[in-house]
């Protein structure tokens, strides 16, 4: 730790990381419960009182009040996350918590960060690659129509319409 000139101090290293993701960590714990089908409501309450209860995690976190600067940037992911796509909120942040998690357990074991981004970039364009040769399909004239209907029914059951999906698809 330096000291500063004007009465600050400024922080690096592993104490600095190890802040981080605990602050990180605390979202996570806070959303984690909330994903799924099966999912966990959780009751918030605001300053003036107001009761909303939701499991819907970009809901949960922009009613936190996030003071962390990287807290605040799984937030921010969150809000992007919902403008893009509308849906996955509460996966990506806690896909990006675990990964900083275990990122940050690397670096602890004396591997240069640099070497663990480029690890999750590998893994990232590995990841693409197996999506597109493995699971997406190739649209034609002949199942455009059946494609369509399996998307519309997926979209429809993972959120209001639930076990209504095949009636309103």
């Amino acid at each position: 730790m330096v000291a500063l000139a004007i009465d600050g101090h400024k922080s690096s290293g592993q104490d600095v990381r190890s802040a981080n993701v605990q602050a990180v960590l605390a979202i996570f714990n806070v959303i984690k419960t909330s994903l799924g089908p099966l999912g966990l409501d959780k009751m918030l309450v605001d300053e003036i009182g107001e009761i909303t209860i939701t499991n819907d995690g970009a809901t949960i976190l922009q009613t936190l009040e996030v003071e962390h600067p990287a807290a605040k940037v799984l937030v921010e992911l969150s809000q992007l996350q919902d403008a893009e796509v509308g849906d996955g909120t509460t996966s990506v942040v806690l896909m990006a918590a675990e990964l900083l998690k275990r990122g940050n357990e690397l670096v602890k074991e004396k591997i240069h960060p640099t070497v663990v981004i480029s690890g999750y970039r590998t893994a990232m364009k590995e990841a693409i690659k197996y999506v597109s040769q493995n699971i997406s399909l190739k649209l034609t004239d002949e199942n455009r129509l059946e494609l369509a209907r399996s998307v519309i029914h997926t979209t429809l059951s993972s959120k209001l319409i639930g076990s209504d999906g095949d009636f309103f698809c």
